[in-house]
């Protein structure tokens, strides 16, 4: 929260609503409107309707040591103003969301129990520095229920960046995602049958951004990536995980075959994903 009264939360907390009531932890309560919101990231800016308003001030998430203690503030399972202890487990996770979305970059893996009513709220370091929002925890897949100790929360950094963006232009302007500048698929056997595909696995090209990228590199539609940066791609899911630990302006080295089973290797330079694609 800053002074003027913009509040900082996850974009799942506010999704399908534009006003809004926020209680505070004196009891007062006051009205607010959504600023803009940012499903990529999962974060949303809010705006009430009063001022002159305390403000937790953020840390630099960069600076965070595996080990170091934290503390996740929030309303878990609606018990109110609730705080969790736990360690910074990890860092720079990238975390899928489910349903399709892209995974979230750079977060902080932490032992601070995150439960439903978690999201949106605080994650701090003992010195109160907010060095994260606390936004989902892991999945058993085998109980399907949330695995103990295993949370996340979008890094202060990112946070920064992307609330600034959403206060200043009510939307992204820059995602900071770096991108190849293709449409893809996942290649399976039954898709490679259908249009004669040359290989049963990897990622086919099934459109190439104008003047994006991979058009510049010389790549074409109907190619299959088989391997970025010296990695395997045997999914679209494999392709982004790598896409996710490159910036843009980075050179990366693809790897594919062309559809008449060529193998060529390109050279490409990185741009930035467009704010608001997937």
């Amino acid at each position: 929260m800053s002074r003027d009264g913009y509040i900082v939360t996850n974009n799942h907390v506010v999704a399908g609503g534009n006003h809004f009531d926020v209680t505070f932890a004196n009891g007062h309560s006051a009205g607010a409107r959504l600023v803009g919101s940012d499903p990529l990231d999962d974060l949303a800016v809010i705006r009430v309707d009063s001022r002159d308003l305390p403000a937790a001030a953020f840390g630099n998430s960069s600076n965070l040591k595996v080990g170091q203690s934290v503390l996740a503030i929030g309303n878990p399972l609606g018990i109110n103003f609730s705080v969790t202890e736990g360690i910074v487990s990890a860092m720079n996770r990238t975390v899928g969301e489910g349903q399709g979305r892209p995974p979230i970059l750079n977060m902080v893996q932490t032992s601070a129990a995150i439960n439903p009513g978690n999201s949106g709220g605080a994650l701090i370091d003992l010195s109160g520095k907010v060095i994260g929002i606390p936004t989902l925890s892991a999945v058993d897949p085998t109980f399907g229920t949330p695995a103990s100790g295993v949370g996340f929360a979008v890094a202060s950094n990112t946070v920064e960046r992307i609330a600034s963006q959403l206060i200043q232009h009510g939307k992204v302007i820059h995602s900071g995602r770096a991108a190849i500048g293709v449409a893809v698929e996942t290649v399976t056997s039954e898709l490679a049958a259908r249009y004669g595909l040359p290989l049963d696995h990897g990622v086919l090209v099934a459109q190439v951004v104008a003047k994006g990228p991979a058009e510049r590199a010389g790549v074409q539609a109907g190619s299959i990536i088989i391997e970025l940066d010296g990695k395997p791609t045997d999914s679209t899911a494999a392709l982004s995980d790598i896409l996710a630990s490159k910036k843009p302006g980075d050179t990366v080295t693809v790897r594919l075959v062309t559809h008449d089973g060529t193998h060529r290797t390109y050279s490409v330079t990185l741009g930035e994903l467009p704010a608001g694609a997937s």
